[in-house]
Protein backbone atom coordinates (compact mmCIF):
# COMPACT_ATOMS: atom_id res chain seq x y z
CA UNK A 1 0.00 0.00 0.00
CA UNK A 2 1.62 3.51 -0.65
CA UNK A 3 1.46 6.32 1.69
CA UNK A 4 0.15 9.49 -0.26
CA UNK A 5 1.98 11.74 2.52
CA UNK A 6 5.79 10.01 1.38
CA UNK A 7 5.58 9.41 -2.14
CA UNK A 8 8.27 8.09 -4.61
CA UNK A 9 11.34 9.88 -4.69
CA UNK A 10 14.70 9.26 -6.93
CA UNK A 11 16.01 13.02 -6.94
CA UNK A 12 16.37 15.26 -4.25
CA UNK A 13 16.61 19.22 -5.45
CA UNK A 14 18.04 21.00 -2.98
CA UNK A 15 19.61 24.92 -3.03
CA UNK A 16 22.92 25.70 -2.21
CA UNK A 17 21.27 27.97 0.03
CA UNK A 18 20.11 25.62 2.11
CA UNK A 19 22.74 23.78 2.49
CA UNK A 20 24.97 26.63 3.77
CA UNK A 21 22.39 27.85 6.12
CA UNK A 22 22.03 24.24 7.52
CA UNK A 23 25.92 23.69 8.33
CA UNK A 24 25.64 27.70 9.97
CA UNK A 25 22.75 26.00 12.38
CA UNK A 26 24.56 22.96 13.11
CA UNK A 27 27.57 24.77 13.57
CA UNK A 28 26.03 26.46 16.32
CA UNK A 29 25.49 23.74 18.14
CA UNK A 30 28.97 22.34 17.23
CA UNK A 31 30.98 24.90 18.69
CA UNK A 32 29.09 23.74 22.62
CA UNK A 33 30.48 20.30 21.44
CA UNK A 34 27.06 18.93 20.13
CA UNK A 35 24.92 17.22 17.32
CA UNK A 36 22.99 19.44 15.45
CA UNK A 37 19.95 19.32 13.35
CA UNK A 38 17.84 20.84 10.62
CA UNK A 39 15.04 19.32 9.27
CA UNK A 40 14.04 19.67 5.31
CA UNK A 41 10.17 20.67 4.46
CA UNK A 42 9.47 20.87 0.60
CA UNK A 43 6.95 19.52 -2.45
CA UNK A 44 7.48 16.83 -4.90
CA UNK A 45 5.91 15.72 -7.93
CA UNK A 46 6.86 13.16 -10.30
CA UNK A 47 9.60 11.41 -7.93
CA UNK A 48 11.21 15.07 -7.38
CA UNK A 49 11.54 16.63 -4.05
CA UNK A 50 12.82 20.19 -3.85
CA UNK A 51 13.61 21.16 -0.76
CA UNK A 52 11.87 24.94 0.12
CA UNK A 53 11.61 25.56 3.56
CA UNK A 54 14.30 24.57 6.59
CA UNK A 55 12.95 24.02 10.08
CA UNK A 56 15.38 24.93 13.36
CA UNK A 57 14.24 23.32 16.64
CA UNK A 58 14.15 24.87 19.64
CA UNK A 59 13.50 24.60 23.36
CA UNK A 60 12.79 22.19 25.84
CA UNK A 61 11.91 19.14 23.79
CA UNK A 62 15.12 18.45 21.77
CA UNK A 63 18.24 17.49 23.40
CA UNK A 64 21.36 17.78 21.95
CA UNK A 65 24.63 16.24 23.48
CA UNK A 66 27.59 15.43 22.07
CA UNK A 67 26.76 12.27 20.41
CA UNK A 68 23.22 12.21 20.65
CA UNK A 69 20.18 14.21 19.65
CA UNK A 70 16.02 13.67 20.42
CA UNK A 71 13.33 15.12 19.71
CA UNK A 72 9.93 14.94 21.66
CA UNK A 73 7.03 13.78 19.63
CA UNK A 74 5.10 16.66 20.64
CA UNK A 75 7.66 18.88 18.54
CA UNK A 76 7.54 16.55 15.57
CA UNK A 77 3.64 17.29 16.04
CA UNK A 78 4.70 21.25 15.92
CA UNK A 79 6.60 20.44 12.89
CA UNK A 80 4.06 18.82 10.98
CA UNK A 81 1.35 21.34 11.74
CA UNK A 82 4.16 24.27 9.95
CA UNK A 83 4.14 21.50 7.31
CA UNK A 84 0.30 21.29 6.85
CA UNK A 85 0.23 25.40 7.33
CA UNK A 86 2.45 25.47 4.13
CA UNK A 87 1.17 23.00 2.29
CA UNK A 88 4.72 20.78 2.45
CA UNK A 89 5.48 17.45 3.51
CA UNK A 90 9.00 16.01 5.50
CA UNK A 91 11.57 15.45 2.68
CA UNK A 92 14.31 14.64 4.74
CA UNK A 93 16.91 16.23 7.70
CA UNK A 94 20.62 16.66 8.18
CA UNK A 95 22.52 16.43 11.12
CA UNK A 96 25.89 16.43 12.21
CA UNK A 97 28.12 14.10 13.97
CA UNK A 98 31.65 14.99 16.28
CA UNK A 99 34.75 15.40 14.94
CA UNK A 100 35.43 11.29 14.07
CA UNK A 101 32.52 9.55 14.57
CA UNK A 102 32.18 9.63 10.46
CA UNK A 103 29.06 10.16 8.22
CA UNK A 104 27.66 6.85 8.90
CA UNK A 105 24.29 6.34 10.62
CA UNK A 106 24.75 5.27 14.29
CA UNK A 107 22.67 2.56 15.62
CA UNK A 108 20.55 5.10 17.52
CA UNK A 109 19.92 7.01 14.25
CA UNK A 110 18.98 3.66 12.63
CA UNK A 111 16.59 2.79 15.35
CA UNK A 112 15.05 5.83 16.82
CA UNK A 113 15.35 7.86 13.33
CA UNK A 114 12.37 8.41 10.83
CA UNK A 115 11.65 5.04 9.02
CA UNK A 116 9.28 6.35 6.13
CA UNK A 117 10.04 5.31 2.77
CA UNK A 118 12.15 7.19 0.92
CA UNK A 119 13.41 9.55 3.98
CA UNK A 120 16.47 11.04 3.33
CA UNK A 121 19.05 11.28 5.65
CA UNK A 122 22.19 13.26 5.66
CA UNK A 123 25.15 13.46 8.06
CA UNK A 124 27.39 16.70 7.90
CA UNK A 125 30.84 15.87 9.35
CA UNK A 126 32.51 17.48 12.14
CA UNK A 127 29.80 19.08 14.27
CA UNK A 128 29.31 21.03 10.77
CA UNK A 129 32.31 23.35 11.19
CA UNK A 130 34.45 21.82 8.25
CA UNK A 131 32.67 22.68 5.19
CA UNK A 132 32.93 20.04 2.50
CA UNK A 133 30.29 19.01 -0.33
CA UNK A 134 26.96 17.47 0.76
CA UNK A 135 27.55 14.92 -1.81
CA UNK A 136 30.55 14.13 0.30
CA UNK A 137 28.76 13.71 4.12
CA UNK A 138 26.60 10.31 4.60
CA UNK A 139 24.07 10.36 2.42
CA UNK A 140 21.33 7.68 3.57
CA UNK A 141 17.73 7.11 2.08
CA UNK A 142 15.30 4.75 3.92
CA UNK A 143 13.99 1.92 2.11
CA UNK A 144 11.30 -0.57 2.80
CA UNK A 145 13.37 -3.51 1.85
CA UNK A 146 16.15 -2.65 4.00
CA UNK A 147 16.13 0.25 6.22
CA UNK A 148 18.78 3.01 5.76
CA UNK A 149 20.91 1.96 2.96
CA UNK A 150 23.88 4.65 3.04
CA UNK A 151 24.46 5.63 -1.22
CA UNK A 152 27.73 5.76 -2.66
CA UNK A 153 29.79 8.58 -3.61
CA UNK A 154 28.13 8.37 -7.37
CA UNK A 155 24.71 7.51 -6.12
CA UNK A 156 24.46 10.74 -3.91
CA UNK A 157 25.83 12.64 -6.83
CA UNK A 158 22.85 11.02 -8.95
CA UNK A 159 20.11 11.79 -6.13
CA UNK A 160 21.11 15.17 -4.74
CA UNK A 161 20.86 17.75 -7.15
CA UNK A 162 22.61 21.34 -5.31
CA UNK A 163 20.95 23.93 -6.87
CA UNK A 164 21.13 27.39 -7.55
CA UNK A 165 17.54 28.02 -6.59
CA UNK A 166 16.19 30.90 -3.80
CA UNK A 167 17.03 30.62 -0.04
CA UNK A 168 14.78 28.97 1.86
CA UNK A 169 13.36 30.22 4.70
CA UNK A 170 14.26 29.02 8.24
CA UNK A 171 11.69 29.07 10.26
CA UNK A 172 12.02 28.06 13.87
CA UNK A 173 9.78 25.55 15.50
CA UNK A 174 9.77 25.12 19.56
CA UNK A 175 10.64 27.92 22.34
CA UNK A 176 13.56 29.23 24.22
CA UNK A 177 16.90 28.15 23.84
Amino acid sequence: MNNPYFSPTRLWRIPQAAIEDSLDEMALDGAKGHEGIVLWLGKDSAEIADVTHLIRLRGPLVEKRKDFINIHPALFNDVADVAIEHGLRLVGQVHSHGPGCGVDLSPTDRSHGIQVPPYLSLVAPDYARTRVPAHDWGVHVYTREAGYVRLSHEAARRCLQITDGLRPPMLTVGSGS
